[in-house]
Formats: C-alpha cells, sequence, structure tokens
C-alpha cells in the first residue's frame, strides 16, 4: 500500500526522538550541547522539543 502523501501529520516535529541518531545530532547543534547532554535532557526530562530548548538554554547559561 502507498502512503497517501495528501495526509500529512505535524505532530512529530514537536518531539525529539532519543533512537533517532541524525534528530538528536540536528538537536544538539541547533541548541549549541553535545549529543551525550542531549541525550541526558531527554532522559530527564522527556522528549518535547519546547521543554528541551528551555533546558538546553538553561544548561548553556
Amino acid at each position: 500500500m502507498v502512503d497517501d502523501k495528501t495526509k500529512r501529520d505535524f505532530r512529530d516535529r514537536n518531539r525529539v526522538s532519543a533512537d533517532e541518531d541524525y534528530e538528536v545530532r540536528h538537536f544538539a547543534n541547533k541548541v549549541g550541547l553535545t549529543v551525550q547532554q542531549v541525550r541526558d535532557l531527554i532522559k530527564q526530562h522527556g522528549n518535547d522539543r519546547k521543554t528541551l530548548e528551555r533546558e538546553a538554554e538553561k544548561l548553556r547559561g
């Protein structure tokens, strides 16, 4: 069965998947942290993008 490209769901953009290395690397580069720091933040605070951005800002000081 072919995916229907007209049906798009953007809920996933609100999350950072710790299982996907490219997402963690991209987020780490965006917020100026290391990959390990981002993985630690995800473990502590979950994978909500806004929460992670707020906590990354606190880490950077």
